[in-house]
């Protein structure tokens, strides 16, 4: 593992802690978010096919008929991935990070089966796309602050940036299996519609396969006493003894933050709704509520980036320079942003961070886009009539800043939201922060989705304008309100964001093991580890 790969670590940390266990874990996590990416992906042309208009009642159906099943079967996915992460509340606070992820992977799997297995019943369809929808919801609400928990702070970007970059692996293959199948199977036959259904079984059942080798969270485990099974997992996922310091110190920086929410709940257990009860209020108000605000932000912005009207409006783009297979260039575009999010997520998010990837990210895509709209403003690309030289030279160009804008958004907006979203909250929240966060990026898809065509018959190339600005004003939030998270401990982000800690507080303001002074730190710890100890026999 390279050095530049890694946030200044925390307190000095055993090399076995950056060990093979908490990157399978992170990735077999990360199949149940390729579901997510492939589903959102695969489903406009599979529905399109030949053999599922027949097969459905479809064949000789008017254009209106046929928009308005197109528009059931993806609003009916997008509320129940609404409606997923909102249930997945309950699950994360009783039953923990692990079993959440099993019950929305099975309930993932019967949705699935569902899609494929109809010969003519399109409400079986309806209501396979709502149980994937709920499945693929809980999973995007439980996998980022999984992940998290169970991260060293110098590589948690690292790991927890696996939920983008697999949502980008998913997207792509499910536009290149449908590319494939128009290309090489006869799409009269039934099976040109099965298989894309019938492989979104596939990461869902390497999940399930895999799942044994998931341990529950510690950090859930020590919220609900179990403290001797935090330490055992604690000691499977650092590969470390035990009693190591390092363990020890874990469980001391855990424990510390969780005793900090019993004050504040005035001894309760720390639970979502005890923490909003009496005397919590006013802390809540001050340290808590501007991080839920923040998340609902950075999605908002996420979804005002303009990603979806570069989806719109390319294929015009590439047809009209004479690109014939506008489909291949299409897959061109999400191999380039899949590729992007894998390698900035995998080699570079824990040097560079998350604050300033946004803003840089944010002004890139916005000159991309804002080139566009002076392309379309001028040059006026229509597929249907010849194009002079310089219009298509300026569609060259164009086309180019597609591309730059695929590579760019991929590490900025994008991902980072998921990421931020996971890390900033406290032990008690983040069974309500998951499924907010996942709820929040539900709502404002479906809004933008709903917007975009009667922006584009409006406002025409003023969208891209439009979309510039808000990435612009993205920017300036990111500056002003983002916090730097990267290489800190996850319950060393009360300090960044008011609330203030009645005690331990040179841990609350970011102080490491070193220095508070090696030795005593040690005996601390180690006095944690007894106490822990003792609560449980």
């Amino acid at each position: 593992m390279t050095a530049f790969a890694r946030a200044k670590e925390d307190r000095p940390t055993p090399p076995e802690v950056y060990n093979w266990r908490v990157y399978l874990i992170s990735l077999v996590i990360s199949l149940g978010v390729l579901t997510y990416g492939y589903d959102s992906a695969f489903i406009g042309t599979t529905i399109t096919q030949k053999s599922f208009q027949r097969d459905f009642g479809l064949a000789n159906a008017s254009k209106a008929r046929k928009d308005e099943v197109s528009s059931n079967l993806t609003s009916i996915y997008s509320a129940g991935g609404f409606f997923g992460a909102l249930f997945m509340f309950f699950s994360l606070e009783l039953l923990g990070r692990r079993i959440t992820i099993y019950i929305a992977n099975a309930v993932f799997i019967v949705g699935a089966i569902m899609c494929t297995t109809p010969t003519h019943q399109l409400g079986l369809i309806y209501a396979g796309r709502l149980l994937t929808g709920l499945g693929v919801g809980g999973i995007a609400a439980t996998a980022p602050i999984y992940v998290a928990e169970i991260s060293p702070p110098a590589i948690r970007g690292r790991l927890t940036g696996f939920f983008e970059s697999f949502y980008q692996v998913g997207a792509v293959i499910g536009f290149w299996i449908n590319y494939g199948i128009v290309h090489n199977i006869d799409t009269n036959k039934s099976i040109a519609w099965r298989i894309p259904m019938g492989v979104q079984l596939i990461p869902a059942g390497l999940l399930l396969i895999m799942s044994p080798i998931l341990k529950e969270s510690p950090v859930w485990l020590l919220k609900r006493g179990r403290d001797e099974d935090a330490l055992k997992a604690y000691s499977y996922i650092r590969k470390l003894p035990v009693d190591h310091v390092y363990i020890a110190q874990d469980v001391a920086f855990v424990k510390e933050q969780i005793a900090e929410e019993r004050r504040v709940t005035n001894g309760a257990q720390p639970t979502f709704a005890a923490f909003l009860k009496g005397a919590a209020r006013e802390a809540v108000m001050k340290g808590m509520w501007n991080r839920f605000a923040l998340v609902f932000i950075m999605f908002m912005w996420q979804a005002w980036s303009g990603a979806a009207a570069i989806n719109y409006y390319s294929p015009t783009i590439f047809t009209s320079i004479g690109l014939t297979d506008v489909t291949l260039w299409t897959g061109i575009y999400g191999l380039i942003k899949a590729g992007g999010s894998i390698v900035f997520f995998y080699w570079f998010i824990d040097k560079f961070g998350r604050k300033w990837p946004w803003i840089v990210s944010s002004v890139c895509c916005a000159l991309c886009q804002y080139y566009l709209a002076a392309y379309i403003a001028l040059g006026k690309p229509d597929p249907t009539v010849p194009q002079s030289a310089s219009t298509v030279a300026g569609g060259k160009a164009a086309t180019a800043a597609i591309m730059i804008f695929g590579f760019t958004w991929s590490f900025g907006a994008n991902g980072l939201p998921w990421i931020i979203s996971a890390e900033i909250f406290p032990s008690s929240l983040r069974s309500i922060s998951g499924p907010f966060a996942g709820m929040s990026v539900w709502l404002w898809t479906y809004v933008v989705t709903k917007a975009l065509p009667s922006m584009f018959s409006s406002m025409t190339y003023g969208v891209y304008i439009f979309f510039a600005s808000c990435l612009i004003c993205a920017s300036v939030y990111a500056f002003f309100f983002i916090h730097e998270t990267k290489g800190l401990r996850m319950d060393q982000m009360d300090g960044l964001f008011g609330f203030e800690r009645a005690d331990h507080g040179a841990l609350a303001a970011g102080k490491t093991s070193e220095d508070l002074g090696g030795d005593g730190e040690k005996e601390e710890t180690h006095a944690h580890l007894d106490a822990a100890r003792q609560e449980v026999v």
